[in-house]
């Protein structure tokens, strides 16, 4: 359980404590709602909206119904709209139905990691070059 303090923050923050925070055990507790205050909240490199694409993401990858409903909930909050939602879970579906065929067929990852190399280099010199000022 959360210190008094912690408590406090977080009924500061969300409006309540939720009862899932009271799974949190000790001596991890407090730390843990570090990590969801200043990862998922507090200022970062990735915008709000950029987190809830990644949370969107791994929650549908895990299936995991808890994570799926808060991040969906936290994208609609950083204004995406469902079919921004429908595409963040199709590409994470991609993702992970492409990471199955390539461990499951065993492909070399140096091999892949050269290929894929080659690829980008090729993507990105097919891009028009900036315009002068």
């Amino acid at each position: 359980m959360v210190s008094e303090q912690t408590q406090r923050e977080i009924e500061d923050t969300l409006g309540q404590v939720p009862d899932w925070m009271g799974v949190l055990s000790e001596p991890a507790a407090d730390h843990s709602w570090g990590i969801f205050r200043d990862l998922l909240l507090g200022e970062t490199e990735l915008s709000a909206r950029e987190k809830a694409l990644v949370g969107v993401s791994a929650a549908a990858v895990m299936k995991c119904p808890y994570c799926t409903y808060f991040h969906k909930e936290e994208a609609r909050l950083a204004g995406m709209t469902d079919d921004e939602i429908k595409e963040a879970v199709n590409l994470a579906g991609e993702t992970s139905y492409f990471s199955t065929l390539l461990h499951g067929n065993e492909v070399d990852e140096d091999h892949f990691i050269s290929e894929t190399d080659e690829v980008f280099d090729y993507v990105r010199d097919q891009e028009p070059a900036p315009a002068d000022d």
